[in-house]
C-alpha cells in the first residue's frame, strides 16, 4: 500500500525513502505512540465541491442573510485585499505576518458589531457551503476508536468549527480544538473574542505550546501533521520527545506557482484533492487496519 502512494499523479513526495521509512517506523510503534495535529479550513474541510468554492469558518458567517448586508460587503472587501497576499508564494512570511494581523483584527472587530448569537451560529453552519472532506468522518471515528489524540489547530472561529463537526460528524472525546473563540454577553450576543488572536502564521506561539497538552502526550512520540499552509508546519512545535513526524500538505490554490515551495516544506503534498483518501490510506497502514 505504501508503494501505491508514488503512483498517484496528484501526490508529490520530495524524499520517498524518508517518507517510506517514517511510515514504517510509525506503523512499527503502533497506535499507542501516535498523535495527530491538523489544521481545519481547507485541510479537514473541502476547498471546492463540484466546482464551487466551499466556505471557511469565517466565510460561513458571510453566506446567507443571517448577518447585516454591510458585514458581507466589508468582509468580502477585506478578503479580496488580504487573501491574495496570504497565498502569494512570492511574498515573504515576514511581510505576510503584519498583514494577517491586520486582516484578522479588522474582521473580528467587524463581527463584534453584528449581534451574532449562539443560536444563530448553528443556523449559519447548517445553511452554509462548508463541508468536511470526503473520508473525514472515517478518520475522526478511526482515531477515536483507537484512542489517538487529535489536536485541531485553527486560525478560524472555534464556535463555528465545533458546530461543523457536530453537524457533519461527531465531536469525539479525543479531540482538542485550539482556535479563536467568541465571547458572549449575558444575552448570548457576541461581543468580541477570547484571549490572543490565532492567525495563519503564529500557530507556534499560541498558549497550547506553553500548556501541558504536549507534555501529557510525551509517550506519543510519533506525529502526523496535516495542513494547507506553510504556517501550519509550526503547529506541533510544542511537542516533546518526538521520534517520527510525517507532514502532509494540501495544496488547493496556485498549484503550479506553489508546488515547489510546498514540496520543500511538506513531506507529502496533495494537490487538488477534496478527499482524505491519501491520509486515510496512510492511517490504515500505520494502525494496521
Amino acid at each position: 500500500m505504501i508503494e501505491e502512494l508514488r503512483n498517484q499523479k496528484h501526490v508529490h513526495i520530495r524524499d520517498w525513502d524518508f517518507v517510506k521509512s517514517t511510515i514504517e517506523n510509525i506503523a512499527k510503534d503502533g497506535p499507542e505512540k501516535l498523535q495527530v495535529v491538523a489544521d481545519f479550513d481547507r485541510t479537514l474541510t473541502k476547498h471546492m465541491n463540484k466546482g464551487t468554492v466551499c466556505a471557511t469558518c469565517h466565510r460561513v458567517l458571510e453566506e446567507g442573510d443571517h448577518l447585516p448586508e454591510f458585514f458581507r460587503i466589508k468582509a468580502t472587501e477585506l478578503r479580496d485585499i488580504y487573501f491574495p497576499l496570504e497565498m502569494n508564494p512570492n511574498v515573504p512570511v515576514s511581510e505576510k505576518i503584519p498583514l494577517m494581523i491586520e486582516w484578522w483584527t479588522k474582521a473580528h472587530d467587524l463581527l463584534a458589531t453584528c449581534g451574532i448569537t449562539k443560536q444563530s451560529i448553528r443556523k449559519m453552519v447548517e445553511t452554509s457551503t462548508v463541508m468536511l472532506r470526503d473520508g473525514c468522518v472515517w478518520l475522526f471515528d478511526h482515531l477515536h476508536a483507537l484512542d489517538i489524540p487529535l489536536l485541531i489547530f485553527s486560525a478560524g472561529i472555534g464556535d463555528v468549527l465545533e458546530e461543523v463537526i457536530r453537524i457533519q460528524a461527531t465531536h469525539h472525546s479525543n479531540m482538542k480544538v485550539v482556535s479563536n473563540y467568541m465571547t458572549f454577553d449575558e444575552c448570548d450576543r457576541m461581543v468580541g473574542f477570547q484571549g490572543e488572536m490565532i492567525h495563519v502564521y503564529n500557530k507556534n506561539e499560541n498558549a497550547i505550546h506553553n500548556s501541558d497538552y504536549f507534555s501529557n502526550l510525551e509517550k506519543r512520540s510519533n506525529i502526523l501533521l496535516l495542513g494547507d499552509g506553510i504556517g501550519d508546519l509550526r503547529m506541533a512545535d510544542g511537542a516533546t520527545n518526538m521520534t517520527n513526524k510525517l507532514t502532509i500538505g494540501f495544496l488547493n490554490v496556485k498549484i503550479e506557482e506553489s508546488l515547489e515551495l510546498y514540496m520543500s516544506k511538506y513531506d507529502i503534498v496533495i494537490c487538488a484533492d477534496e478527499s482524505m483518501d491519501v491520509v486515510n490510506s496512510i492511517m490504515k497502514i500505520v494502525t494496521a487496519q
